[in-house]
């Protein structure tokens, strides 16, 4: 009896166990539940980090095309580069052919300054030396286009002055083109003595008549191209007569032009064809002919060859040469010739501008 009541205690004491114990069993599935949850979870992410290795995937396969494309697209890039330089020079060159050099042949300008101050610079001293002399004008009398073709070809290698005073005997004697083709030599050589070299000086003005008579009916043709053919003219001669027969734009470069270019430092070229195309290069070519009205008396007045009155120069502020000649301002003044002198000019029946500014005509010859 006693063992049946230890073991009826015994029992109970197991069911009470197990009794405690079976909340833990319970937990149990929903310990199992809440693990399959989170594998069904981890189960429902992983398609998403497929998705992901997919389009990365996708991705990769894409790049190539397009590294491969722009390695395609590279290439017309630098080919447009390319086509300039091709094209440019070959528009340049042509553009170079058949016309006047000073269009195309750009200055150097001098050292420390730029190309646009060159231009500047030269265009103001363009201006102030037309408030000085606003009644510039060609220094040879003529009275027609022919008369200032012959008088340009004889004031080669002497002063406009010498020539103002022996054409009016020329003139007088061989009034058209036909009559000096048909002169004696000897006598046009007599008239022409005092200008120097008068035999080569004959050959020329003649050879230039009998030209103007047969090729262009008598008249002085208005183009260079046609000029130029005529014995004795030159570029600066045609350019003389375009400028101020025909009112025809151009640039005369004499001596004293090439001379006063040089010495305010636009150009250093000392062929007169390469002067003109660079001096040109610096104005726009409707103040050609005027600019070289300028230049020319500034360079006969003022800046002279050997002694210039730099004391007495209106630009001297902008002249990279200022300190050459005389810069005190009294003793300048003694340098300056003809009107600014007050001494007579070059020619004997000037403009009436020139006049009114105090000009004075010059002596015929052999006058005092």
């Amino acid at each position: 009896m006693k063992k049946t009541a230890a073991s009826k205690k015994s029992a109970a004491a197991d069911r009470a166990s197990t009794t405690e114990e079976a909340p833990a069993t319970e937990g149990a599935p929903a310990a199992r539940k809440s693990a399959a949850a989170k594998k069904a979870a981890t189960v429902k992410k992983a398609p998403a980090k497929k998705a992901a290795t997919v389009k990365k995937a996708a991705t990769a396969k894409k790049s190539p095309a397009k590294k491969a494309s722009a390695k395609k697209a590279a290439p017309l890039k630098r080919q447009a580069p390319a086509k300039k330089p091709a094209v440019v020079p070959k528009k340049a060159t042509a553009a170079v052919k058949g016309v006047a050099p000073a269009k195309t042949v750009a200055p150097k300008p001098p050292r420390g300054e730029s190309r646009t101050a060159l231009v500047r610079r030269a265009r103001r001293i363009n201006r102030e030396l037309a408030e000085v002399y606003p009644y510039a004008h060609p220094e040879l009398d003529f009275e027609n286009p022919f008369q200032l073709v012959v008088a340009t070809v004889l004031s080669a290698q002497t002063t406009d002055l010498r020539v103002n005073q022996t054409t009016p005997a020329l003139f007088a004697k061989y009034p058209t083109p036909e009559d000096l083709a048909a002169a004696v030599p000897e006598e046009v050589e007599e008239i022409l003595r005092p200008t120097g070299f008068f035999r080569a000086k004959t050959k020329s003005v003649i050879g230039l008549s009998k030209a103007l008579t047969e090729d262009f009916g008598g008249e002085v043709p208005g183009r260079l191209e046609d000029l130029v053919k005529l014995p004795g003219v030159g570029r600066k001669t045609a350019f003389v007569v375009l400028g101020n027969a025909f009112g025809r734009p151009g640039i005369t470069v004499d001596t004293h032009f090439q001379r006063l270019v040089r010495r305010w430092r636009w150009t250093e070229e000392t062929d007169p064809d390469k002067i003109e195309a660079a001096v040109g290069a610096l104005f726009p070519k409707s103040d050609w002919t005027d600019l070289s009205h300028h230049v020319i008396w500034h360079g006969r007045r003022i800046c002279h060859a050997r002694k210039p009155a730099c004391g007495a120069c209106p630009i001297a502020p902008l002249c990279p040469a200022f300190g050459e000649g005389e810069t005190d301002p009294e003793k300048a003044k003694k340098l300056l010739k003809y009107e600014k002198g007050g001494f007579p000019g070059q020619r004997l029946k000037p403009p009436q501008a020139y006049l009114d500014a105090g000009g004075k005509p010059a002596p015929p010859l052999g006058a005092g």
